[in-house]
């Protein structure tokens, strides 16, 4: 029977189920070749020659299909229908040439959604390997490499602390970046805005905004300070209004496409709150049992059947009047979709999320939003009436405006909208009956609710002329009546992952199959961390970046990138040819890489230096140099980095000064340097930072106490808030809790290395929370360390999360550890990564730290023969030691060797 070949297990098994027992189906695991990481896998020398290996962990798999192709020769490439599929179609088939006998026939076949119809269609239409696709392949994994292991060496050298660098991912994170800097550099610029409310004559209320002032229109800053804000109130107050024009027009909001990868990825992390990877991997096992299309994909259109279905299950499921007469088509807007690929749908669509049978809570709720954006996207507009009312006084001096809006027909808002990343604002109050040349009366007391809770701010009031009241960021009449609102302009915000590959996409970096490696990549680097779901650059992030933008300017641009993407596209088209593309990039980037071998890292600090001086050295209150020593008064503060790869502000004039400070502080508070917090019992009580972060210190070192006691300042406390209590606090510890009750050994509670602990005697347990080591009473101290004894005793402690069962049988569970919670199958032990909760993570992610850390700590080929021969070997040697020890050593070491070999 035919062997067919495709990626992973769960797929064989769904597509052997469609094919019946007329053929074999195996799977790969992926890629089952790579360049090996090191110098020379690709020679621009020899025409950017690549030297492959196959993986050891592919090696049993290869051999199992070679094994079947001993029965039956001819071969079936099925792997997944985009360009990364036919690289690894074309490295199958590469791999397995040996094992073919002459005149096998090998196919390739692609299908877009797993189904008995698709897949058997696709089985009566094979084709060969696409070779333009391969060689775009080649091209992306050649330009990868030769990038990676040219520039990240380079970092090593001239920037202490960087990792590495990538094509792709160092311009991602450039936009991280440029953006951190723009929201650094923003300037807030205050500005008010007033309104009122009226009635109707029947008495009916609603609220207007102040639109024109002196019968000029007002612009969004023509109203910056509170004093012009209050003569603004006082005119609105001081008139009678009346009703000047209603205007009732109909609107209508279409239906958003359906999904794409990067859309897809957006809508999961703002109503999901997933991020990329875990999307796409929970994408990938719904495509694998055939639930949906293919989720790598930048096409938007739709299989005229799929559109039919859907229309079907729209009439059924809502009624007639949500189909619309002809069905809805769409374009795609990408400047270069990748391959001509359908959109992310369903298989099925009368298959409805409350009829799916999938106990993967992450793959239900993902499913949900696919099914309701497909069947959105076929369904009527929604229909409105938007209504304007226009207020004016007799002597036209104020105008005021009320707007609102009323749903006339839901259409496809019945079953969805999209999620916004930020407040657009959009007006959806509703209006009362309201006539044109009727009195629109002050409501008085109308604002008193909100003047009490803005009263409740620490922040300072406005000046409020006669007849008005203050509040903060508040103003308005004593009728309260009419108010105005103090704003200020907002800085761009933060990406998330969402807006990031919204973002990448519309730069045209990176590609649907990418988006989520380069997000995850960055974070991995730890050159950007995730906070609330905003992405925000570290320093070494920033400092990389810097570096880059500096001496590699090209190769890190938008554009650059752009184009590259653009003629890797065309390879796959056919219209260029790829060794031509390496050519022409490697003419330029050797010679980019040859202007670096003479820096000195001096001088590389120095630039980076120069380059971020505005971020590093703003402008000073009193005017003064602010690249003065705040200290001393006399050094000059200036970039240095630290061993941990890292960089710090210090003083020029250390050691004799150890003034240092952050590069950056958070959400804009001030960085913090060396300061002396207060006196205690004699001795200076002093904050520092050292190598290791900040921490408190006891007076001085000094001949006769050349190490003072000193306390790190715990994970999660702010430096900028440690004040002198807190300072001893952390200098008192350990804390003695008390005797115990049993044996009347000191119990005390303090922070270690691994977090904050109660002792007793030689024992330890761990507290949740660092600010319990300075509560933790008799109580609880017993309760953790009984807790801490009866696991130890072998009794097992409880889960804190159950995922299900493993493929292979077992439980998974979530586990909290010494060293923070891990995922638990069997003897793996797999520790969940800083960004992930227990509570957010899923089976699917947890199968991939499983089978990540499995591959990791899984004994080399060959170690449990090598194992026993050594042992074999030692006794032999020492029974014979009188005779030749030299030589059976030196046998027994070269046995082993080549058993690892």
């Amino acid at each position: 029977m035919p062997v067919v070949v495709v990626e992973s297990p769960a797929k064989a098994k769904t597509i052997e189920k469609y094919l019946g027992g007329d053929y074999r189906v195996l799977a790969s695991f992926g890629h089952v070749r790579d360049l090996p990481p090191k110098d020379g896998s690709v020679d621009p020398a020899d025409d950017f020659a690549m030297k492959w290996e196959v993986a050891s962990d592919s090696r049993k798999h290869l051999k199992a299909i070679k094994d079947a192709l001993k029965d039956d020769p001819n071969l079936i490439l099925a792997t997944d229908p985009d360009r990364e599929g036919e690289a690894i179609s074309w490295h199958l088939l590469e791999a397995l040439a040996p094992a073919l006998k002459k005149g096998s026939e090998v196919n390739r076949v692609t299908f877009n959604a797993i189904t008995k119809a698709a897949v058997t269609e696709a089985m009566a239409n094979p084709r060969q390997i696409d070779q333009p696709l391969v060689d775009a392949y080649l091209a992306r994994r050649a330009l990868d490499y030769l990038v990676g292991f040219n520039l990240s060496p380079v970092l090593w050298r001239k920037l202490p602390g960087a990792k590495s660098a990538g094509r792709v991912q160092s311009v991602c994170l450039r936009v991280i970046v440029d953006r951190e800097m723009e929201i650094e550099a923003f300037k807030a610029r205050e500005y008010w805005s007033v309104h009122a409310r009226l009635a109707t004559p029947d008495g009916n209320e609603y609220d207007a905004q102040l639109v024109s002032l002196a019968g000029s229109r007002l612009e969004r800053f023509d109203l910056p300070t509170a004093e012009k804000a209050a003569m603004a109130v006082s005119a609105v107050s001081s008139r009678d209004l009346h009703v000047t024009s209603v205007a009732a027009k109909p609107a209508s909001r279409n239906p958003w496409p359906p999904f794409m990868t990067s859309t897809l990825q957006q809508e999961a992390s703002r109503k999901l709150g997933m991020g990329a990877k875990a999307c796409m991997s929970t994408a990938q096992r719904l495509y694998e049992a055939g639930l949906i299309t293919y989720m790598r994909t930048d096409g938007i259109d739709m299989a005229p059947e799929a559109v039919m279905a859907a229309r079907d299950a729209i009439k059924a499921r809502f009624g007639g009047n949500y189909v619309p007469k002809s069905p809805r088509m769409y374009k795609n807007k990408a400047k270069n979709a990748q391959e001509a690929h359908e959109c992310i749908r369903p298989t099925d669509m009368m298959l409805s999320p409350d009829k799916l049978k999938v106990s993967a809570e992450d793959q239900r709720k993902l499913y949900d939003l696919i099914w309701k954006r497909t069947i959105a996207s076929q369904m009527e507009a929604a229909r409105m009436e938007r209504t304007t009312v226009e207020i004016a006084s007799p002597d036209n001096q104020v105008g005021l405006r009320a707007t609102g809006q009323v749903m006339l027909f839901d259409g496809f808002l019945r079953v969805y909208d999209q999620g916004r990343d930020d407040d657009e604002g959009e007006d959806s109050a509703r209006l009362p009956a309201i006539t044109q040349g009727e009195a629109a009366t002050l409501v008085g007391r109308a604002f008193d609710a909100e003047f009490a809770k803005a009263g409740e701010k620490d922040t300072p009031l406005p000046d409020a002329p006669a007849g008005q009241r203050a509040a903060p960021g508040l103003l308005m009449n004593d009728a309260a009546s009419t108010a105005a609102r103090q704003h200020f302009t907002q800085p761009p915000p933060r990406y998330t992952e969402a807006t990031l590959v919204k973002r990448m996409e519309e730069l045209g970096i990176g590609r649907p199959s990418t988006y989520a490696s380069i997000v995850t990549t960055i974070q991995d680097r730890e050159y950007v961390r995730k906070d609330k779901n905003r992405l925000i650059p570290e320093d070494k992030g920033r400092l990389v970046t810097v570096f880059l933008v500096e001496y590699f300017p090209r190769y890190v641009s938008y554009d650059f990138t752009a184009d590259l993407e653009n003629e890797l596209d065309e390879i796959s088209a056919g219209d260029l040819m790829w060794r031509d593309v390496l050519g022409r990039f490697w003419k330029d980037f050797s010679k980019a890489l040859e202007g670096t071998s003479e820096l000195r890292i001096t001088e590389v600090l120095e630039a980076i230096d120069e380059a971020l001086a505005p971020h590093l050295y703003p402008p000073r209150a009193d005017g003064g140099d602010p690249r003065v020593c705040p200290v001393c008064g006399a050094g000059r503060l200036n970039l240095k980095t630290a061993r941990s790869g890292g960089a710090f502000i210090g003083c020029t004039n250390y050691p004799e000064c150890r003034y240092t400070r952050p590069l950056s502080a958070p959400d804009g508070e001030q960085p913090v340097g060396d300061r002396v917090l207060g006196q205690d019992a004699g001795d200076e009580i002093s904050l520092k930072t050292g190598r290791f972060g900040p921490y408190v210190q006891r007076g001085e070192a000094t001949a006769e106490v050349p190490k003072p006691p000193r306390a790190s300042i715990p994970k999660g406390w702010d430096a900028g808030s440690i004040d002198l209590e807190k300072a001893l606090q952390l200098l008192s510890l350990p804390r003695p809790v008390g005797p115990h009750p049993d044996d009347g050994v000191l119990i005390e509670a303090g922070i270690g290395r691994f977090g904050p602990y109660v002792k007793h005697g030689s024992k330890y347990a761990n507290l949740p929370d660092v600010e319990e080591v300075f509560t933790v009473g008799m109580n609880r101290a017993v309760e953790v360390l009984a807790a801490k004894q009866m696991r130890g005793r072998g009794a097992t402690a409880a889960p804190l999360k159950e995922l299900g069962n493993h493929p292979d049988g077992g439980a998974i569970q979530v586990m909290n550890g010494r060293y923070g919670p891990y995922v638990k199958w069997e003897k793996i032990n797999a520790t969940l990564p800083r960004d992930l909760s227990p509570e957010d993570i899923t089976l699917e992610r947890a199968l991939e730290l499983i089978t990540e850390k499995a591959s990791k700590t899984k004994p080399k080929a060959g170690t449990r023969k090598t194992a026993s021969k050594a042992a074999g070997a030692k006794k032999t040697t020492k029974k014979t030691t009188a005779k030749k020890p030299a030589a059976k050593k030196t046998a027994a070491k070269a046995k082993s060797a080549g058993t690892d070999a």
